[in-house]
């Protein structure tokens, strides 16, 4: 399942894999994506893949973020037993990305 929604200049994809339609987790990966635009404004896009996994028991939820700014894109991916905490490492790993980036830029 995947949803698109755009805000005021961030588009944000969501797509579930081997998952039922949770929006509850669509929207705490979109308010994540958004502190991301808060420290870097000059994002474009983002694409959160959320997945579980059946064969693998305490590492079964799997999350994925690409942020795209101009000229770049910023990969984090995380396993865990739970999305949010997947998606937090994925939100703290970009955010070290973005501040490198940022700090190189200027």
């Amino acid at each position: 399942m995947k949803k698109e929604v755009t805000g005021e200049t961030l588009t944000v994809n969501v797509t579930l894999r081997h998952s039922s339609n949770n929006s509850t987790i669509e929207e705490y990966a979109r308010a994540a994506v958004g502190k991301l635009a808060e420290m870097y404004p000059e994002m474009t896009s983002s694409h959160v893949i959320l997945d579980h996994q059946k064969n693998d028991y305490e590492k079964n939820k799997i999350a994925e973020i690409t942020v795209h700014v101009p000229q770049h894109d910023f990969v984090a991916k995380d396993a865990g037993l739970a999305y949010e905490a997947c998606i937090d490492a994925c939100v703290a790993a970009l955010g070290r990305q973005l501040q490198k980036h940022k700090e190189k830029m200027h």
